[in-house]
């Protein structure tokens, strides 16, 4: 089934509902606050907030009597928006539940783009970006550029693992194998591995140790499977490939935080087709190829596209074989979509 495009009155439509939603979510959050006297409350805290609903978040406690255990919060109205991963100060009910009265500054964001163009948080104080890819969905390398850029952005140390090693096969994934191979010679960390075989598991494993990290990347790469084999008894569902579409179909439905036995953190982030970068400048684009900064400012024409120009430093970089035509195309690919509400 081909994909539904909205247009600009449907999406206005839909965002005003869900705005209403949350209106009405914060007024009954008001409400409850109001029916607890502060004799009802306890001492302020510390916790981390680690599933979103809403106006409405698991926080786990970190401190006190309470630590290790997860309670249900609302959140004041005059906070903004909580995503898993922000650490708060809360304070307990005597409902088993409890009020989140302060956000604690964050030290890193991950944010993506909403249908109206708004850069809006995913996940707060992340380390490592993971991007899971496969064989199969056929993954795209400007996707995985795309990635790479708003780790870049983001100030994010990013790892590409490409899950299913089992499944490849050298002719038919000559073109992937070729990308994996330039990955690692621009310095970016590549593995290796597959899930369901559990092969590759310990350097992932160790590569995740003490870090607090997000998976992201199609749906249908075993994100999920990975997740399961990483962490024995969370038993996330798994989605096998659409037959109509070759495509994942989406299984993680809230981004949810989990513990490492061994140390770190992981944050599941729903399953993510979509990565717009139209809140970035041309000048943060480019920066995001790292491998595009030793050459920048050596153009002929101080305001150069690196399209067709003539002394093009970029260009002259291509035809001698120092920059991929692959990362080039992906580059004018997501330079062609700046300004725009881009989907890919």
């Amino acid at each position: 089934m081909a994909k539904r495009h909205l247009t600009r009155r449907q999406n206005w439509r839909i965002q005003k509902i869900q705005d209403e939603r949350a209106e009405r979510a914060n007024k009954r959050a008001e409400k409850a606050e109001e029916q607890l006297g502060a004799s009802d409350l306890g001492p302020e805290q510390e916790g981390l907030v680690i599933a979103h609903f809403g106006v409405q978040v698991d926080v786990e406690c970190t401190q006190g009597e309470l630590a290790g255990e997860v309670r249900r919060c609302h959140r004041r109205a005059n906070l903004p928006a909580l995503v898993t991963g922000d650490r708060v100060v809360w304070r307990a009910d005597n409902l088993q539940g409890g009020v989140i009265v302060a956000q604690l500054p964050r030290s890193s964001e991950l944010c993506r783009p909403d249908m109206r163009g708004q850069l809006k948080p995913v996940a707060a104080n992340v380390d490592l970006l993971v991007i899971v890819f496969a064989p199969l969905p056929t993954p795209y390398s400007v996707l995985i550029d795309r990635y790479l850029v708003a780790a870049e952005q983001a100030g994010l140390a990013p790892l590409l693992v490409m899950n299913k090693a089992d499944l490849l096969d050298p002719e038919r994934d000559a073109e992937l194998l070729g990308w994996l191979d330039s990955y690692q010679a621009l310095g970016y960390p590549v593995l290796r591995l597959s899930a369901s075989a559990g092969e590759g598991l310990d350097q992932l494993q160790a590569r995740l140790r003490d870090q607090i990290s997000v998976f992201v990347g199609q749906s249908g790469v075993g994100k999920s499977s990975l997740i399961n084999a990483l962490l024995p008894g969370t038993d996330l569902r798994v989605g096998a490939l659409s037959d109509s579409t070759g495509k994942g179909t989406h299984t993680t439905t809230t981004a949810r935080l989990f513990h490492f036995p061994a140390g770190g953190d992981l944050i599941d982030s729903p399953g993510i087709r979509e990565f717009g970068l139209t809140h970035i400048s041309h000048d943060d684009l480019l920066y995001g190829f790292i491998e595009f900064r030793p050459l920048l400012g050596y153009c002929r024409f101080r305001d150069c596209q690196h399209l067709h120009e003539p002394g093009c430093a970029l260009l002259g970089a291509v035809n001698e074989g120092k920059i991929s035509q692959a990362r080039m195309d992906s580059y004018r690919h997501i330079l062609s979509s700046l300004g725009e509400h881009d989907s890919y």
